[in-house]
């Protein structure tokens, strides 16, 4: 019935034997007693070029003919497929040409040529990319290598799946996230043949839900700016859709805020480094709780490969969202020592400013009264109240801005 089975995942376990990571499948018992269940996460940043593309890169690979490697491959992508199959060619010794959308941050494009790769940066988006894909195989011969809708890449992205069961028999919830279908497609195929009870849920990004919107038999609407870029597909796969369709029990739609919330999350209590993929599945538990409560649940960290400047930014707004970081407008009179005086009211609270800016001129105030923009690390919400409230009894006029929505 569909183009992969079973059995091709258990083969390709086979033919990765020495040529992946095994990543571990570890217990977080915080996350865990957070939210009722029994929570293992499988990861795969820890694979190589830090993302699971690297299983399925190479089954596809191997599968070419002498003749098709001769000529070598070609793919687009923006990030982890496009890193896993340059590593994956230069070591096969097959020259591989990666196109890249002209907006591609730099980080990456130097990371996948560091591999080998010819990178051609043609197209703001993937779909445009696929046109010089298609001029580029006529004119060179080359074998195209889908980031999803192969067979072989696939059955290679299961093996993920297998090792998550070998390891953890007990669980009965897998949760995986989506972008073309082929980490889910695999997984789902091994999981359910394994275990047919087992329920799989897929996540995705609320700005791009073209799985669900496509199994629905509605247009696929989508679009936007994602910290989840490595799930941020329009189209589908035309091999893992049924599967998806078939064996996926449920796909939950995860906001910028969640996933904002899971990166931070996993930075700060788990000390894992995610990209937004690589957290959805923990995004999704936090936005549907209920469904997993009680539960033997394994997510899967996808990917690593977050621009550092963007993890940064989440951190500094997770702190701001549940109030470890405020940043606080200050109404005074323009005279000597209310500097001090403002200071001293934080610090005698135990607050820590961690920057401070003093304005007499850009503000709408009149010429004797000033305006100072405070950033303060509290402890948290109650702290921050309690800040404010200090700096109020002082007489001092106070405003917190720059909340995130």
């Amino acid at each position: 019935m569909f183009a992969v089975h079973a059995d091709d995942i258990l083969s390709a376990s086979t033919a990765l034997a020495g040529h992946i990571i095994q990543t571990p499948i570890l217990y977080s018992p915080a996350l865990s007693e957070q939210f009722g269940c029994t929570l293992y996460f499988k990861h795969e940043q820890l694979q190589y070029t830090s993302s699971f593309k690297a299983r399925g890169a190479y089954m596809a690979l191997m599968a070419l003919d002498s003749e098709s490697r001769k000529r070598g491959v070609i793919t687009m992508s923006a990030g982890n497929h496009a890193q896993a199959l340059a590593f994956r060619a230069r070591n096969l010794g097959i020259k591989a040409t990666i196109v890249m959308p002209e907006q591609t941050p730099f980080a990456k494009v130097e990371r996948t040529r560091a591999y080998g790769a010819e990178i051609v940066l043609k197209g703001r988006n993937l779909n445009e990319c696929e046109d010089s894909v298609k001029t580029l195989m006529k004119t060179h011969g080359y074998s195209l290598i889908h980031p999803y809708d192969d067979p072989y890449v696939v059955a290679g992205q299961g093996t993920a799946g297998l090792e998550m069961l070998r390891a953890v028999p007990e669980l009965d919830t897998l949760v995986i996230p989506i972008g073309g279908g082929g980490l889910i497609a695999g997984i789902a195929l091994i999981a359910k043949s394994i275990k047919p009870e087992i329920q799989i849920i897929g996540v995705e990004a609320e700005l791009y839900p073209s799985m669900s919107q496509q199994i629905a038999g509605q247009p696929i609407q989508c679009g936007g700016e994602t910290i989840a870029e490595g799930i941020a597909v329009k189209s589908p796969g035309g091999i893992t859709r049924p599967i998806v369709e078939k064996l996926v029990d449920d796909i939950v739609i995860v906001s910028e805020k969640h996933l904002e919330w899971a990166v931070g999350t996993l930075a700060e209590q788990q000390r894992v480094i995610a990209e937004g993929a690589g957290a959805a599945s923990l995004a999704a538990i936090a936005a549907a709780p209920h469904r997993f409560a009680g539960k033997t649940v394994a997510g899967i960290i996808c990917g690593g490969n977050i621009d550092m400047r963007l993890l940064g930014t989440i951190l500094n707004r997770n702190m701001m969202s549940d109030g470890r970081l405020i940043r606080l407008r200050i109404g005074i009179s323009d005279e000597p020592g209310m500097l001090a005086k403002i200071a001293t009211s934080i610090a005698d609270c135990g607050g820590n400013i961690v920057e401070i800016y003093h304005q007499r001129m850009f503000y709408d105030v009149p010429a004797k009264l000033a305006k100072i923009d405070a950033v303060v690390d509290t402890r948290g919400q109650a702290h921050a109240t309690e800040i404010i409230l200090a700096l109020q009894n002082k007489n001092f006029s106070v405003d917190v801005i720059a909340e995130p929505s």
